[in-house]
């Protein structure tokens, strides 16, 4: 892996920092938290700005309408938009970041053909049914079961923590198509189209007060079987290629969010009153923010460095994602608490005090908790870390 940067990836910057600069001041303000539609419009509003621009799918091929480009330009994409202030990929986390890229892996040409493009024009928003509640971490145990019946498969059972489903066109989802197979045979990926007769949504409210999760009750929903992504009972390897994205790649952007959020604490420090002077001047909170800090520059090397090797392989990152995946899950919820530490009373609630934004950084400190569980319990990374990577002895079944 080359570290530095060519002239052509410097144009690439210096093309897309330009365009930023222009298109960024025309999107109208962010719509509030619970209005789903205004939020699905203003999302995919700015995936559209990008797909015009030419920045869509920046490592997407462009046989599908992506721009074909490098893995270094991709993640150079990735800092610019930070750097910018840029909206991130909101409604569009799914469909971007592991169903589109499921698909490029796994789906049929006509799969690709269908969905790729609306996903890069902003036009199909996805949303995750993976998860259900008598599962939990053990993903392998899920119970929704699918039926063929001629040219469908009818599917029945729930799930839960459905990302975006009130806003989605499409499910990545799912379910046991052989109930006697060894649980993680039996397995099938679909493709649910959410306007399906059968099913119906119940939101969440999470601790932060957010609905982006749902409840998702699945009532003999037909889908044809033209929708599998593989093939039958092979649903467990699809839903790995699904994850070595979704803990590869997909949290990138946020490692880049939070490489900003140290600045911006050690910012905070320098301004909130400590005794006769600012908080800044304890040498241990300084010590400890720099600790983060180098190890997040740490962890964008490690980025740098799995891109590259799964665009050198397969396409498809390695379990190098899964490392990834757990450090950073650590390492952003030890910034939260170490925030949450400067905060001191402040922390006690959500609204801003004494001039300083304590609020928002509250609600980050929750969010940083929900990390540690998304894409896989930092458990479970453990689990593949020691037993694939290090090869230890397997954790006995219990």
């Amino acid at each position: 892996m080359d570290l530095r940067y060519s002239d052509s990836d410097e144009r690439f910057r210096a093309e897309l920092r330009a365009w930023l600069e222009d298109a960024l001041p025309s999107l109208p303000p962010k719509p509030g938290q619970d209005n789903w539609p205004a939020r699905r419009a203003w999302d995919t509003r700015w995936q559209q700005m990008l797909f015009e621009a030419g920045y869509a799918g920046i490592d997407w091929p462009s046989e599908v309408e992506g721009r074909g480009a490098t893995p270094t330009e991709h993640l150079i994409f990735l800092e610019e938009t930070e750097r910018a202030g840029a909206p991130y990929v909101g409604v569009n986390f799914v469909g971007l970041l592991h169903a589109g890229p499921t698909l490029i892996a796994e789906g049929t040409p006509e799969q690709k053909q269908r969905h790729l493009p609306r996903i890069l024009r902003g036009e199909e928003v996805w949303c995750q049914g993976f998860s259900e509640p008598g599962a939990g971490s053990d993903l392998a145990a899920l119970s929704t079961k699918a039926v063929r019946d001629g040219d469908h498969y009818v599917v029945t059972g729930q799930k839960i923590w459905t990302s975006f489903a009130h806003v989605a066109d499409h499910c990545e989802l799912l379910v046991r198509t052989d109930p006697d197979a060894p649980k993680h045979k039996g397995i099938t990926w679909l493709i649910m189209p959410m306007d399906a007769k059968g099913i119906e949504i119940q939101p969440l409210r999470t601790i932060t007060g957010s609905t982006e999760f749902s409840q998702m009750f699945l009532d003999e929903v037909r889908i044809p079987v033209e929708n599998r992504v593989g093939e039958e009972n092979d649903g467990w390897r699809v839903a790995m290629v699904t994850f070595s994205f979704e803990r590869g790649t997909a949290f990138v952007g946020e490692l880049i969010r939070t490489m900003s959020l140290v600045e911006h604490v050690a910012g905070l420090a320098q301004r909130i009153p400590r005794g006769d002077g600012k908080a800044w001047d304890d040498p241990g909170l300084r010590r400890d923010l720099g600790r983060i800090a180098a190890e997040l520059d740490a962890l964008w090397a490690l980025t740098r460095r799995n891109v590259t090797q799964a665009e050198r392989g397969t396409g498809v990152p390695g379990l190098g994602g899964s490392v990834f995946k757990l450090a950073y899950s650590e390492v952003r919820a030890r910034l939260g608490d170490l925030t949450m530490k400067l905060l001191d009373r402040a922390a006690l609630g959500m609204e801003d005090v004494g001039g300083i934004e304590s609020g928002i950084h509250v609600e980050r400190w929750f969010q940083s908790m929900s990390l540690t569980i998304a894409a896989g319990t930092s458990q479970i990374q453990r689990n593949i870390v020691g037993e694939r990577i290090l090869g230890l002895p397997k954790e006995p079944a219990v």
